[in-house]
C-alpha cells in the first residue's frame, strides 16, 4: 500500500503501483474523464505514469493553469501535425506555450498565407476527431539524430545535437506523427477539444539569432471551453479597439519613430498626463516619509561589476566608452581601448552610493529613498511595443534601507500605499503573489526564514489575500508581486516589493547599530506604478482615452457657435485657467456640430458651448463626453463644478 496526499491535505491509502489515470478513477469516474495529466511531488507527468511510492499527488484538469498549459502544448503539436499533412516537406522547429496560447516555427520555402490558417484549423479539428493515441518513447541521442536527419528534419537534429552525448531523449508519438518533446502530453488528441483558434502569422529567426535563417511562425490560442475561447477573442477585439497607440494618435499624446527605437516623443497633451501622474505620486510619497533624490545616468562599469549586473545583465545594458570620439576622417571613431561606462538600467546601485555618504546610525533607519529615475534597457527591436515595452523608461522607483526588524512594518506601509494609489487610479481588482526562495540563492536559511515570515505576516495583518509562488523569488530575497485587472479583464503585473540582503553586502553599505558595531541594512526595492510609460499605456487602454478629469490632458474646450461670442469665450477660458484648469479655446469658423464631434474624438471630457445667448446671459451649454444631452449652467457654477471634479483624489 502507498499513501498519496491530495492538495486539500487529505491522504488516500491505495494499492500500488498504479497509473495516474487509475488513481483518478479511484477517486471518481467523472474526475478520470476530465483528467489531462498527473502532478507527482510538484512535477507534471503523463496520466500513464506509474505511481509506486508515497507522494503528493494532484490530478490535473482543464480548469487549472497546469491543465491549460497542457492543452496549449498539445494544440501546438496538433497544429504541427496538421501543417505537415497539408504541406509536405515543411520542417517543424520549436513550439512553446506562451501567455494565452502557443506558437510553432516552421521552415518552408513557400510563405504561408492568411487563408492557410483556416485550412490548418480544419485539419486540426479532423485530428482531434481521429482521437489519435499519444505515447511517450525514450530514444538514444544518436538514434534520434539519425532518425530526424533521415526524414529531413534538420532543425530537430540540430536541437538534439546540442544535448550532451550519452543522454536519452524523449519523443512523443501522436498517431503516425511524432516530435521531440519533454512532455507531458494528453493521453490522446480527442482530449484536446476544439476550443482553439489560429490567430496570426509572423517571421522569426532560428533560435532568435538574426544571423540565422528566417522561419515562419504561426500563433494560436487554446482554451478549456468554447465559452472561454469566445470570451478571450472578444477581449482581444476590445483590446485592439482600445490600443493605446491608436488612441494616442487620436488624442495627439505621443509618437515613436525609427530614429529613436524604444524611446517616446511626448507631445504637449501626453506630457500633461505624465506631469499629473508624477505630481500625484510625488505628493503621496512625500506624505509617506520618502526623500527624493536624483542620480547620474552614466556610471563607471565598476559599480555594475560590484553589484553583479555586469556579469548577469550586461547584454541588456547600453555600454559607453569613456573617451572623446575622433573627428579625423581616416581614423576610427572610437579607439576600443577606453574604460567602459554604462547608462543605468536601474537605480539601485546609485542609491546605495548616496546611502554610503557619511555614517548612518540605526536611528536613521528606515531611510526611504525615492527617484523618478530615467533608465535605459537594451531591448531587442522586435520586442518593442508602444509604451508597453520601451528602451527608455522612468520608474517611480524607491529603496527602503531598514533593519530586519523593520521589514514587516515597512511592508505593511508600502502595501497600504500601493492599494490606495491603485484605488485612486480606478483599479480595484488586485491580486498579490508572495514569491519564495529559489534553489539558487544567496544568504542563510535563517535570514530567508525571517524575510519570508515578515512579508507573510505583513500581508496577514493587512487582511490581504495572497498566493504563494515557491521558487520564484529573486536570488537575493523573497518578493511581492501585485497583479491588477483592467476594464476588459487583462491582468498586468506592475507594483513590486523585493527584499534584498545581497546588494548592501556587495556594495559595502552599513550602519552603526545600538551595540556600536557595523551592520548591513536590508534593502527593499519597491515600485508602485513601475514604468510610468507602461502605466500610462495601461491607463489609456483601461479608460479608452476617457480619463477622469484630474488626469485628462485637456479638461475642457470652450467652443463658440458664432463670432458674436468670441470675446465672452476668451473671458471664460481666462477664468477657467485662473482656476487651475487645462482648457483650450476653439474660435474656428466651423459649425458647432463639427467642433463637438472633433473634440469628442479627442476625448475632451467637457465641451463648453458659447453662443450669442450664452454671452448675454453669462451661461454655457455644457456637453459631457459620451452624452448626447447638454445642460445650461451659469459660468460660476461651471467653474466650481469642474474644479471640484478636477481635484486629484489625494487632495479631495
Amino acid at each position: 500500500m502507498i499513501n498519496l496526499k491530495l492538495p486539500d491535505g487529505s491522504v488516500r491509502e491505495v494499492e500500488g503501483p498504479l497509473s495516474g489515470l487509475a488513481f483518478a478513477e479511484s477517486i471518481a469516474k467523472s474526475l478520470a474523464k476530465k483528467a489531462l495529466a498527473i502532478k507527482i511531488d510538484g512535477k507534471m507527468m503523463d496520466l500513464s505514469t506509474v505511481i509506486d511510492r508515497d507522494a503528493i499527488v494532484e490530478v490535473v484538469t482543464p480548469q487549472t493553469e497546469d491543465g491549460l498549459e497542457i492543452l496549449r502544448h498539445d494544440c501546438a503539436h496538433v497544429m504541427a501535425e496538421a501543417v505537415q499533412e497539408l504541406f509536405p516537406g515543411t520542417q517543424v522547429t520549436i513550439g512553446p506555450v506562451i501567455e494565452n496560447g502557443f506558437y510553432y516555427d516552421f521552415a518552408r520555402a513557400e510563405p504561408f498565407k492568411a487563408e492557410d490558417l483556416e485550412k490548418i484549423e480544419a485539419k486540426m479539428r479532423e485530428i482531434v476527431d481521429r482521437n489519435e493515441t499519444i505515447t511517450r518513447e525514450v530514444w538514444s541521442r544518436d538514434e534520434a539524430i539519425a532518425y530526424f536527419k533521415k526524414i529531413g528534419e534538420h532543425y530537430k537534429a540540430e536541437i538534439i545535437e546540442s544535448i550532451p552525448a550519452g543522454e536519452d531523449v524523449s519523443v512523443y508519438r501522436q498517431g503516425e506523427w511524432l516530435d521531440l518533446c519533454r512532455g507531458p502530453h494528453l493521453p490522446s488528441t480527442g482530449k484536446l477539444g476544439k476550443a482553439f483558434k489560429l490567430t496570426k502569422l509572423a517571421g522569426a529567426y532560428w533560435r532568435g539569432d538574426s544571423r540565422n535563417e528566417m522561419l515562419q511562425r504561426i500563433y494560436g490560442t487554446c482554451w478549456a471551453t468554447e465559452a472561454d475561447l469566445k470570451a478571450y477573442l472578444t477581449m482581444v477585439e476590445e483590446a485592439e479597439r482600445r490600443d493605446h497607440r491608436k488612441i494616442a494618435r487620436e488624442m495627439d499624446l505621443f509618437h515613436l519613430q525609427e530614429e529613436a527605437q524604444g524611446s517616446v516623443f511626448w507631445h504637449p497633451k501626453g506630457w500633461r498626463i505624465w506631469q499629473a501622474l508624477e505630481q500625484y505620486v510625488r505628493r503621496r510619497i512625500d506624505a509617506s516619509g520618502y526623500v527624493e533624490v536624483r542620480t547620474p545616468q552614466l556610471l563607471d562599469s565598476k559599480f555594475w561589476e560590484q553589484s553583479g549586473h555586469w556579469g548577469k545583465y550586461r547584454e541588456n545594458m547600453f555600454v559607453v566608452p569613456d573617451e572623446v570620439p575622433s573627428t579625423e576622417e581616416d581614423a576610427p571613431v572610437l579607439s576600443g581601448k577606453a574604460k567602459l561606462m554604462a547608462i543605468k538600467p536601474m537605480n539601485c546601485p546609485a542609491h546605495v552610493q548616496i546611502f554610503k555618504q557619511g555614517v548612518k546610525s540605526y536611528r536613521d533607519l528606515p531611510l526611504r529613498m525615492a527617484e523618478f529615475g530615467c533608465c535605459h534597457r537594451n531591448e531587442p527591436h522586435g520586442a518593442l511595443h508602444g509604451l508597453m515595452r520601451v528602451r527608455q523608461m522612468t520608474q517611480d522607483d524607491a529603496h527602503i534601507f531598514c533593519t530586519e526588524e523593520q521589514i514587516k512594518g515597512e511592508t505593511e506601509a508600502f502595501v497600504s500605499l500601493l492599494e490606495s494609489v491603485y484605488d485612486d487610479m480606478g483599479f480595484t481588482d488586485l491580486k498579490v503573489r508572495l514569491a519564495l526562495r529559489p534553489e539558487q540563492r544567496v544568504g542563510s536559511d535563517e535570514s530567508w526564514d525571517k524575510a519570508e515570515k515578515a512579508l507573510e505576516e505583513a500581508l496577514n495583518d493587512l487582511g490581504r489575500e495572497f498566493t504563494l509562488a515557491p521558487g520564484e523569488g529573486a536570488f537575493y530575497g523573497p518578493k511581492l508581486e501585485f497583479h491588477l485587472k483592467d476594464a476588459i479583464g487583462r491582468s498586468w503585473q506592475l507594483g513590486t516589493l523585493q527584499l534584498d540582503f545581497n546588494l548592501p553586502e556587495r556594495l559595502d553599505a552599513s550602519y552603526i547599530g545600538e551595540d556600536g558595531a557595523k551592520h548591513r541594512p536590508v534593502m527593499l526595492h519597491r515600485a508602485v506604478l513601475g514604468s510610468l510609460e507602461r502605466f500610462i499605456g495601461i491607463l489609456i487602454e483601461h479608460y479608452e482615452g476617457k480619463f477622469p478629469l484630474w488626469l485628462a490632458p485637456v479638461q475642457a474646450v470652450v467652443a463658440t457657435i458664432t463670432a458674436d461670442a468670441d470675446e465672452y469665450a476668451e473671458k471664460v477660458v481666462a477664468e477657467l485657467k485662473a482656476a487651475g484648469l487645462r482648457v483650450e479655446l476653439d474660435l474656428r469658423n466651423e459649425k458647432i456640430n463639427y467642433k463637438v464631434r472633433e473634440h469628442s474624438v479627442g476625448k475632451v471630457p467637457a465641451i463648453l458651448v458659447a453662443g450669442k445667448r450664452e454671452a448675454e446671459e453669462g451661461t454655457l451649454s455644457v456637453r459631457r463626453l459620451g452624452s448626447q444631452q447638454q445642460q445650461t449652467m451659469a459660468l460660476a457654477d461651471v467653474v466650481k463644478s469642474l474644479v471640484d471634479e478636477a481635484t486629484p483624489p489625494d487632495l479631495r
